[in-house]
């Protein structure tokens, strides 16, 4: 399961609404970014069959099997700084990260 904080949730809607109607917000992992995997966030239209619908706050977080492995405790953040907002991502699983947070790396055992 994975967690949003109220600021991730509200941003989270605010750009669903600049979406086709009934967009689903999609979290994966995949291969690449600084140490090893990069989070990436987007909206889909529809989910694949082996995908996972989780309800976090009122909002549909899709999430495929692969992904799932990756994610389990994390919760997504979103703030805003001097240089403009944006998501952050805090996993128990990452053993490390890059600077810029969306990379991270962990443990193969």
């Amino acid at each position: 399961m994975i967690h949003l904080s109220p600021a991730a949730t509200n941003e989270i809607e605010r750009l669903k609404s600049k979406q086709q109607p009934n967009v689903l917000f999609r979290l994966q992992v995949k291969a690449g970014g600084c140490v090893g995997w990069f989070y990436d966030i987007s909206f889909d239209q529809a989910t694949k069959v082996e995908d996972q619908v989780f309800e976090v706050n009122g909002i549909s977080v899709i999430i495929d099997p692969q992904t799932l492995n990756y994610v389990s405790g994390l919760t997504l953040d979103y703030s805003e700084d001097l240089m403009g907002g944006g998501f952050r991502f805090n996993n128990p699983k990452a053993i490390a990260t890059c600077s810029c947070g969306n990379s991270f790396s962990m443990d193969d055992r």
